[in-house]
């Protein structure tokens, strides 16, 4: 009886000796959540808004669509938040349903798209002749990008623009590594054949 007691403060300890700062006062926020103070949701909610508005971009391409997404996403976690497990990081699990939802309604119907990569690309200078030049090959990119499935088009996305590794964007998915590095090897190559033309080369 005595060792049962004895074990329980043990185990309380433990977890803040191995986890930052930051990752015990997520746990703790989650933990208040999950015991009905549910207005310490928007301390979640403000750290992670920026990074969840971003990944939705990345999927559904038109601002309203992405916050729409990431309001629903939000309130599906606030929802299950009993499931989850406060010992585990919030974000992977956040980004995943994310993902998911995002994914699904790309692939249930057209997504507006009129900015692809032009928020993502910083203005280093530049001329009038080079803008346009830029302006066209650009136009191709976002051609070339839309004619991809949503899924391999997210997967050299966040590879190529946002420097995601293989194993993070697999967790990410839910898929295994060697999944995502196919998706990857047929995205460049069917990168490489729709935008041919502009070196000179065939398809």
């Amino acid at each position: 009886m005595e060792s049962a007691q004895a074990s329980a403060p043990q185990r309380e300890f433990l977890r803040p000796v191995l986890l930052s700062d930051a990752a015990v006062e997520e746990q703790r926020i989650i933990e208040s959540i999950r015991d009905g103070n549910t207005a310490a949701f928007g301390q979640l909610i403000e750290r992670y808004l920026p990074r969840a508005l971003g990944l939705a971009m990345r999927i559904l391409r038109h601002h309203e669509d992405a916050e729409d997404l990431v309001q629903d996403a939000f309130l599906s976690a606030l929802k299950h938040i009993d499931d989850f497990d406060p010992a585990r990081p919030f974000w992977p699990w956040m980004s995943r349903i994310i993902v998911n939802r995002g994914l699904d309604l790309s692939a249930a119907r057209s997504i507006r798209s009129t900015e692809i990569l032009g928020d993502y690309v910083a203005d280093r200078g530049s001329s009038p002749a080079m803008d346009a030049e830029r302006s066209d090959i650009f136009a191709h990119v976002r051609v070339a990008m839309l004619a991809l499935p949503p899924r391999r088009r997210l997967v050299i996305e966040l590879f190529e623009l946002e420097g995601f590794s293989i194993a993070e964007i697999a967790r990410l998915l839910d898929s295994a590594p060697s999944t995502i590095r196919w998706h990857l090897h047929v995205a460049r190559h069917q990168l490489r054949g729709a935008l041919a033309h502009l070196h000179g080369a065939s398809a």
